[in-house]
């Protein structure tokens, strides 16, 4: 089985191909650790940077990382055999975060936010290892924006994501390529390519995210009247206005 190579793939191949241009976020001799988890949008950023690699002007190396937290249930094996299948250079890192988690989280406390926490330090400590100087996630456009949306709204902060900054531990560079990628032409690539998408198996995996879902929701709805709405917005989170805002700490007044 090989990946269709149509007009979607070459569509998303040069947008984040572009993404790459426009922020640098890769430079030659660069060693990339791209995340993978076993859904969608990591699977399309693994093919489409492998794909971009073959052809570039420049030398990369990548490899895919997955961080078992340890799920039971969590068919990782399908995860494998794919990454064998496209020969793609890979390591699968066993951990115990499932015990932590469930020793650990206080009751009424997000449940997802102390997995992603275990997962970040452990595909820190992994790049690492791997002599990796860079790691690749796979957050897409529509990310962004309803990261912008959910700050907003509910954390009062101005702030979405980065297609590119210093990671937490201040050793690797943390690089989102598809970030000018939507994700309706994500799952369209997937569904095409029957990618073996799998659940992380942990005790939420299937929940709705409620909050996330109504800023999907909004944005879908104003997207029918405003067509660009999704390219307009995330064009402002690049076309800041400091002068314009609240914050005093800018020394503006």
């Amino acid at each position: 089985m090989a990946i269709t190579e149509d007009a979607l793939f070459r569509k998303l191949k040069k947008l984040t191909g572009q993404a790459i241009g426009d922020f640098e976020l890769i430079a030659e001799g660069d060693r990339i650790a791209v995340a993978v988890s076993g859904g969608k949008d990591s699977y399309t950023l693994l093919h489409l940077l492998d794909a971009l690699r073959r052809r570039a002007p420049i030398t990369f190396e990548l490899i895919a990382v997955n961080v078992d937290v340890g799920y039971p249930g969590y068919r990782k094996e399908r995860l494998e055999e794919h990454l064998q299948q496209f020969a793609f250079a890979y390591r699968l890192e066993e951990t115990n975060g499932y015990e932590i988690i469930e020793a650990r989280r206080r009751p009424g406390t997000s449940y997802c936010s102390f997995c992603a926490r275990l997962r970040r330090g452990a595909l820190y400590t992994l790049a690492t290892k791997l002599g990796c100087n860079k790691i690749a996630l796979g957050h897409h456009l529509d990310d962004f924006i309803e990261t912008l949306l959910l700050n907003q709204f509910y954390g009062g902060a101005l702030k979405a994501m980065s297609p590119k900054l210093v990671a937490d531990n201040g050793i690797h560079t943390v690089i989102r390529p598809l970030v000018y990628v939507e994700e309706q032409d994500i799952i369209t690539f997937a569904q095409r390519n029957a990618l073996p998408i799998i659940c992380c198996a942990c005790p939420v995996c299937g929940q709705i995210d409620q909050q996330r879902q109504r800023m999907k929701r909004l944005v879908k709805e104003l997207a029918t009247d405003i067509p660009h709405l999704r390219r307009s917005v995330l064009h402002a989170l690049g076309n800041v206005q400091p002068r314009h805002l609240l914050d005093n700490t800018l020394n503006f007044f």
